[in-house]
């Protein structure tokens, strides 16, 4: 049988948002049916079509990852039987079914499932979608059209959550749990936001997980995680059915369990798990493997945002530079990291006035050091 692909808007317009709501309600009821494709443009969806190598049996919904380790990512192939376990498991954890507020691109898993959970609690979601940067008096607005009497909640990345905190922190107070991912919530910001009355919940996870799947640390019902070389493996009815660009599929089984290998790093805290950025992301520099992760969980407490990256070195092989939105400077970058040990430590601060962001809302690590190799990075202007 020939399954067909069918394109859905992306972004966060009230008029995606709406368009994949009803098509996941009916895409619920039928066994059968077109593969739903979410897209930004009608040039990406084409470009997905020309990728798909592998069978699209078993997959309801494609959705491309956001390239960031590579700047490309992967079409993966996602049932509704995992979309629908993913949501419920979310909404058993943090309190039951509720009427979320959108803010993220419906083409990318995490707006794909304030979407599903929406269907499940049979309610339309509350669409916040401005048309630049962040939009207080939208925001507003979005919060006060809440039905009263449900549960509210809202998915963010921390990007955003930094400028809720900034611009709009009485608004946060109004959500049962605000859901935080997409990246590493800087100490700093949680403090904030908890300042500021929000109730956040960090979640980890990817578009092969369906989504986050585990939350402050701990993982959903039916969710098990286990540890191989410092590197997480997830399994659970949540997985994807499988990557559909790639003859390599990021799955293994291991007694009688299909685990996906993540490439992210990992260590167990308390019983918790915690999340210490990517192996593709550590940096060499004379010869030590320095985790980027490390070095910003050193710089949070100061302002503004922070990632640090690794440029081409001649003495070091990779130097490491620490970029932010803030106005710290060398001086208190290296009493900041004076615990570190010494390759860790940033040889440069590059300041900007905001940090490049993918589609997701996830910081551009890797378009971020493409861009301070290009130009010439670290000047000595940069270096205050």
């Amino acid at each position: 049988m020939t399954v067909s692909l069918h394109r859905m808007p992306g972004g966060t317009s009230a008029a995606a948002v709406a368009a994949l709501y009803d098509a996941i309600l009916w895409r619920e009821t039928v066994t059968s049916g077109p593969v739903l494709l979410p897209a930004a443009t009608a040039g990406a969806a084409d470009e997905a079509r020309a990728r798909i190598t592998q069978p699209l049996d078993g997959v309801d919904v494609v959705i491309a990852t956001s390239g960031s380790t590579d700047g490309r990512g992967h079409l993966v192939g996602l049932s509704m039987a995992a979309l629908v376990a993913s949501a419920r498991a979310t909404l058993d954890r943090i309190g039951g079914p509720g009427q979320w507020v959108t803010s993220l691109p419906v083409h990318g898993v995490a707006g794909l499932q304030v979407v599903t959970r929406s269907v499940l609690a049979g309610v339309r979601p509350v669409v916040y979608a401005p048309r630049r940067g962040f939009d207080p008096g939208l925001f507003a607005g979005a919060v006060a059209s809440l039905e009263p009497g449900r549960r509210r909640y809202l998915s963010l990345v921390p990007t955003q959550l930094r400028r809720a905190v900034e611009l709009a922190p009485d608004e946060l107070a109004a959500f049962d749990a605000i859901l935080v991912g997409g990246a590493a919530l800087p100490p700093d910001l949680a403090r904030r936001a908890a300042a500021a009355g929000a109730r956040i919940i960090t979640t980890y996870g990817s578009t092969e997980t369906s989504g986050g799947c585990v939350y402050d640390g701990v993982p959903l019902d039916g969710v098990e995680v286990r540890l191989v070389d410092g590197l997480v493996h997830v399994a659970g009815p949540h997985l994807a059915t499988r990557y559909l660009d790639a003859d390599v599929q990021p799955f293994v089984e291991h007694d009688g369990r299909r685990w996906l290998t993540t490439h992210d790093l990992g260590e167990l805290v308390g019983g918790r798990l915690r999340i210490r950025g990517r192996a593709d992301d550590v940096i060499i520099s004379g010869g030590v493997n320095v985790n980027p992760h490390d070095v910003e969980d050193a710089l949070a407490a100061l302002p503004g945002e922070w990632v640090v990256v690794g440029v081409p070195d001649p003495e070091w092989g990779h130097r490491v530079i620490a970029v932010t939105t803030g106005h710290a400077d060398a001086e208190a970058v290296r009493a900041s990291t004076a615990h570190l040990v010494a390759a860790a430590r940033p040889k440069d601060v590059v300041h900007v006035d905001a940090l490049p962001l993918r589609p997701t809302g996830k910081v551009d690590r890797r378009g971020l050091q493409a861009g301070l190799v290009a130009r010439g990075i670290p000047t000595p202007a940069d270096r205050r």
